[in-house]
């Protein structure tokens, strides 16, 4: 195994947490490298392709994970450069103040953390500041409190999405601008990267018009001579020092062999899922149940939100291209009826019929009578999700061969119905 070259800080991952970092650390001087198990996520037209991306899974992972049954699945994830944030629909929200204190939910608590919105709060307005997010501060009854304005005014509605948050308001909802990273220049279009079109939540961005961790932070932070980045480089084991008190060096599998690189400062940023499944791979005799895990914590509690997709169908034809612009938090912390909270809608990104195709079992909807094609260009889009809450036994864990085994069972799916519900009588 080759051992070349010693660095003062090592992340391995370049999405949303590695990539940021890295854009935080590059003006220190520090040598700082980058691991990215993949590769630079192509530019190409297959970016907007729907049947490519939706259908043919184009840019996500080939690799197979187990569910808790040990049946392979195929994960709906990313490894470029990026990470996932390459297909995110960069709605950039902060936490409440309340989201960091204990909350009871109907099926039970979301524990306090160890630190307060006030202590994060200034790193809220920085990653603002750098992800461009466009938005309207106040317009969100639940927001957190910030002297700050967002970098960026609150992306227009398109016509139709006007109507419908007009009539959503005349119901009485208190909808607001959705907080969107982008860049996006409405007042200068002729200059603008974003272009407003169709294919932005859960695609690649052609123009790199989506404020995602590749385009903003690590492209960005590689035009400094400290800062580099190994692409294909797979990190299979954390080295400790002969105490086991601290990580020293990393074992990558590279195409052009095995190597160990050392760091005074290891970083572990590769995903809630890869970053447990690596604190275990790297058992040794002074963590034999795997590093920081003599809790046997590591892997547990894995949360993933209760989240549905739903489409209300008009006669009126809906042509808007860039929907994801409408936010409702009115039933975030609950209502009388349920003093739980129930979580977040918002108007969800354009379906367009190929879309429909890959959920529905027929192009024509029995007992109802409309087309995929119809519902595509008459439909508004919605987006619910409802926290889940930490449960020791939803966890990642390793296979005796060292796949990654996820075993998961939804739990507060009360609220996530009252939810839909809510959404539901809104249509009507």
């Amino acid at each position: 195994m080759a051992t070349n070259g010693h660095y003062d800080v090592i992340i391995i991952g370049t999405g949303a947490g590695g990539g940021t970092l890295a854009h935080a650390l590059a003006d220190t001087g520090k040598r700082v490298l980058l691991l990215e198990r993949g590769n630079w996520l192509p530019r190409e037209k297959e970016n907007w392709d729907v049947r490519e991306v939706f259908i043919n899974e184009r840019y996500h992972a080939t690799e197979m994970w187990y569910d808790r049954n040990k049946k392979p699945f195929r994960p709906h994830t990313n490894y470029n450069v990026g990470g996932n944030t390459k297909v995110y629909g960069a709605i950039l929200f902060r936490f409440r103040e309340r989201d960091f204190l204990n909350v009871q939910h109907f099926d039970g608590l979301s524990p306090a953390w160890p630190i307060t919105y006030q202590d994060i709060a200034p790193y809220y307005t920085q990653a603002e500041q750098l992800y461009a997010v466009h938005g309207q501060r106040g317009s969100d009854p639940t927001e957190p409190p910030s002297d700050d304005p967002y970098p960026w005014p609150a992306m227009s509605h398109e016509p139709r999405m006007q109507e419908v948050n007009d009539g959503l308001r005349r119901q009485g909802v208190q909808t607001f601008p959705l907080p969107v990273g982008i860049q996006l220049d409405e007042e200068h279009p002729e200059s603008s990267t974003c272009i407003r079109c169709n294919t932005f939540d859960g695609f690649p961005c052609l123009l790199n018009g989506k404020a995602d961790a590749a385009t903003m932070c690590v492209i960005p932070a590689l035009r400094h001579p400290n800062v580099s980045l190994m692409t294909e480089a797979f990190v299979t084991r954390l080295r400790t020092d002969p105490t086991g008190r601290s990580v020293t060096a990393v074992d990558i599998q590279h195409p052009s062999g095995p190597m160990q690189l050392s760091a005074d400062i290891v970083v572990v940023a590769c995903g809630a899922v890869n970053t447990a499944a690596l604190l275990l791979r790297s058992a040794n005799d002074k963590h034999p149940n795997g590093l920081a895990n003599s809790s046997d914590q590591v892997g547990r509690n894995y949360m993933c939100h209760n989240n549905t997709a739903a489409i209300t169908v008009f006669r009126k034809p809906n042509p808007t291209r860039f929907a994801r612009t409408i936010g409702i938090n009115d039933y975030y912390w609950g209502t009388e009826d349920f003093p739980y909270p129930m979580g977040h809608l918002s108007s969800g990104l354009k379906s367009q019929p190929e879309m429909l195709a890959t959920a529905a079992p027929s192009t024509k909807l029995p007992g109802v009578g409309i087309t995929l094609d119809y519902m595509a260009h008459h439909g508004v889009d919605w987006w619910a999700t409802t926290e889940d809450l930490p449960k020791p036994d939803n966890r990642v864990m390793l296979t005796p061969s060292g796949e990654i085994m996820l075993s998961y069972t939804a739990n507060n799916t009360e609220a996530h119905k009252r939810l839909l519900g809510k959404l539901r009588h809104l249509a009507e």
